[in-house]
């Protein structure tokens, strides 16, 4: 599915009237689905709908959802924010008696008494701040709405909750944003002040960037994208989409009936410290349940009774180590044995003492940014030659904070291996701060990507992976359950099976996010959204592949 700017999403339905779809055919098909998405959610007959309505092609669209609201039994009112008194959409909804208001007088009582609320005031477009009387529209309406959903009984709470709870109903009223909540900016996720958040929000033809971009993200409730008709080919240009469904299914490894291990891939995860023995094996047990065939843990070698006890099915090449990390010593053991695997991880719970990343700068090929200059006239290089042959290669955690402290890194490793760095791991490799790189996520992924030749996964809400030949997915899940401790490392196991499974390294990185924002969402119907342990994720990934491939 596609994510698009303001300024894409205006040259779609430009070219789509062009082509002979017309504005108004698009108008009449976005409030239809406007319509049909509360009809899905909300038995009409005899509900009281409030439509708020914008001078703009907002309001029109909320026009139209007046009308088959209305065909639909619900009882519809009308507020006009502004004249419209030629548009034929008004004239059509008043010739089906809908009432139609244009004063504040009896608006309140309007939003006191309406079962649902439709936002159809401002629409993509807006490019600066709401004030007067936009404003003190909107003002009145989080007023009565917060009066609704809150009342004035706080001192009547009771101390303890009853034993058989309610089943949960949807909120008392209904608010719907038309194509984006009044006030959200479309391309920054900025939100005015004044805006009203939504329950539901309807967006017509492709998603916009600024509704996966945080605050916005965080008022539209349940966001549907509708179909209002432009043929997709039109945006067959546009190279950042949303992962759905149906497009990470098409990207899961076959499974073969014939199949036996090899068939599956080997992975190598080189992993832990004496500090951080949790790391590997959360990694090294995701390679496993995405269906890795084998996989091999290479920790340093104080650490595998605990990791033996904890995963039976791995293999384990142990490393020399001082005190319990890893150090350069380790390469002539480790180098050897990379051959035959299909995929290799390097970093989680590795730890960051100078040994480890001298350890890690000697496997990557790379050199440090405090190495002594050669004296003389000979042009210093960047970067050693890589003595070590890689399979395809993922970067994550400690090995992402070892590169940073290395000369331009990007030009020894592999040309499309997979980082997969949080804010401020990212911050590190580019000298910046996390504040920076969330102020625009895509930016800073898709600018990457493009300058390192690697597949970037930025992780957080919304996780986006970028691709160096401008590509991005954006993953769907904000889940604030997966803000603990290992969760990356799962996330790192994930993209590794993947990959050493045959998918290729963009795909592989999309479908394990994807996979592991899934899992989360699975943990949590159970857990809520505290409580969840990495671990947890783990039995999660299998049930998250089995939904995705029953279309569940």
């Amino acid at each position: 599915m596609k994510l698009v700017t303001v300024e894409e999403m205006k040259r779609l339905e430009r070219e789509a009237d062009a082509h002979g779809h017309s504005y108004a055919a698009m108008m009449e098909r976005a409030g239809r689905a406007v319509a049909e998405a509360i009809r899905q959610r909300v038995d009409l007959t005899n509900k009281r709908v409030l439509v708020l309505v914008g001078p703009g092609n907002n309001g029109g669209d909320g026009l139209v959802a007046a009308r088959y609201l209305s065909q639909a039994g619900a009882q519809v009112v009308c507020y006009l924010w502004k004249s419209r008194e030629d548009d034929p959409n008004l004239k059509l909804v008043r010739g089906r008696g809908i009432h139609c208001l244009q004063d504040t007088k009896p608006l309140r009582n309007a939003l006191r008494n309406a079962d649902v609320i439709v936002d159809a005031l401002l629409g993509t477009g807006v490019s600066r701040p709401i004030g007067g009387s936009l404003k003190e529209l909107l003002d009145m309406v989080r007023e009565v709405v917060h009066e609704r959903r809150n009342g004035t009984d706080d001192d009547l709470t009771p101390l303890c909750p009853p034993l058989v709870k309610a089943p949960p109903t949807a909120p008392s009223p209904l608010i719907v944003a038309v194509d984006v909540p009044s006030g959200l900016n479309c391309d920054t996720g900025a939100v005015d002040p004044a805006t009203l958040p939504a329950d539901l929000t309807v967006t017509f033809a492709a998603a916009k960037r600024g509704q996966f971009a945080f605050p916005g993200a965080g008022i539209l409730g349940e966001l549907v994208v509708a179909d209002i008709g432009i043929d997709p080919s039109l945006a067959a240009d546009i190279k950042v989409e949303v992962a759905d469904p149906r497009t990470v299914r098409a990207l899961l490894p076959l499974r073969p009936l014939d199949a036996h291990k090899g068939t599956f891939g080997r992975v190598m995860i080189v992993a832990g410290s004496v500090n951080y023995t949790g790391a590997p094996y959360l990694a090294a047990a995701a390679a496993a349940r995405v269906g890795a065939g084998l996989v091999t843990l290479a920790p340093p070698q104080p650490l595998h009774p605990i990791l033996a006890a904890k995963l039976s099915e791995a293999t384990f090449l142990l490393l020399p180590h001082d005190l319990g990390v890893l150090t350069p010593n380790a390469i002539p053991v480790l180098a050897p044995a990379l051959k035959g695997y299909a995929a290799l991880l390097v970093g989680p719970g590795l730890g960051r003492e100078k040994e480890t990343v001298a350890f890690v700068h000697q496997l990557l090929g790379v050199m440090s940014r405090n190495a002594p200059r050669r004296i003389g006239f000979h042009r210093e290089e960047e970067h050693r030659e890589r003595e070590i042959s890689l399979p395809p290669l993922v970067v994550d955690a400690d090995g992402l904070n070892a590169l940073a402290e290395a000369k331009e890194w990007w030009h020894a490793l592999p040309e499309g291996s997979i980082l997969t760095p949080h804010p401020g791991e990212m911050a590190r490799l580019v000298g910046s701060d996390a504040k920076s790189i969330n102020r625009d996520r895509m930016a800073v992924a898709r600018a990457k990507a493009a300058k390192w030749r690697q597949i970037v996964v930025l992780k957080g809400a919304h996780t986006i992976v970028a691709a160096p030949d401008g590509r991005a997915t954006v993953i769907p899940f904000a889940n604030p359950a997966l803000a603990t401790a290992g969760t990356g490392d799962v996330l790192a196991g994930s993209i590794v099976g993947l990959l050493a499974q045959g998918v290729p390294p963009f795909d592989a990185a999309v479908c394990g996010a994807y996979l592991h924002a899934l899992a989360g969402q699975i943990v949590s119907e159970h857990t809520g959204d505290a409580g969840l342990l990495a671990g947890d994720l783990l039995p999660a990934l299998p049930q998250a592949i089995r939904r995705l491939k029953e279309g569940r």
